[in-house]
């Protein structure tokens, strides 16, 4: 009987721990909803196939470009411009409608000091043809506010969250 009870709570002790080592080893972080417009974390860490490791670190015009400002760029009206802006010249693609593609392409890219935008590329897609649709509709947008470092207008690196939904 006290041999039964000793395999009884060995078993039970070795089955605990064995739990405890599983819940301990998973790692469940969601990624967070970008609402607008963000500066792109300085503190990422760059492999070779992150995006942001081929990006250069000097502008159109030979400065540096700042991951991390003072004074964040502003797109022409704000966030409400902006969101006038996408309603007026995001095209949603056929490709993506006709497959049921729905979500959110993340666009990386710079805002000049003079405003002008450029190195827009892709950081998270959906495919159907809305990442290239979202790069498109980027590059064209009228020039922002520049970011702001010690008064200075300075380059910036800028993420961009643009949602494709169907109705």
């Amino acid at each position: 009987m006290k041999n039964n009870e000793l395999k009884i709570s060995k078993i039970t002790g070795i089955l605990a721990i064995y739990l405890i080592i599983v819940f301990s080893a998973c790692d469940i972080a969601t990624e967070p909803e970008i609402e607008g417009p963000t500066q792109v974390e300085a503190k990422q860490t760059l492999g070779s196939s992150n995006i942001l490791s081929r990006v250069n670190d000097v502008a159109k015009d030979g400065n540096k470009i700042f991951d991390v400002t003072e004074v964040q760029p502003n797109p022409p009206g704000g966030m409400e411009g902006w969101n006038k802006y996408l309603q007026e010249n995001l095209v949603y693609p056929a490709e993506a409608k006709s497959m049921g593609i729905e979500g959110t392409v993340i666009v990386v890219f710079v805002v000049n000091s003079d405003g002008s935008i450029s190195d827009v590329e892709v950081l998270r897609g959906i495919g159907g043809g809305a990442d290239e649709a979202a790069v498109q509709v980027v590059q064209n947008s009228p020039n922002w506010e520049p970011a702001k470092q010690k008064d200075q207008v300075v380059n910036s690196r800028m993420r961009l969250p643009v949602r494709f939904k169907l109705s």
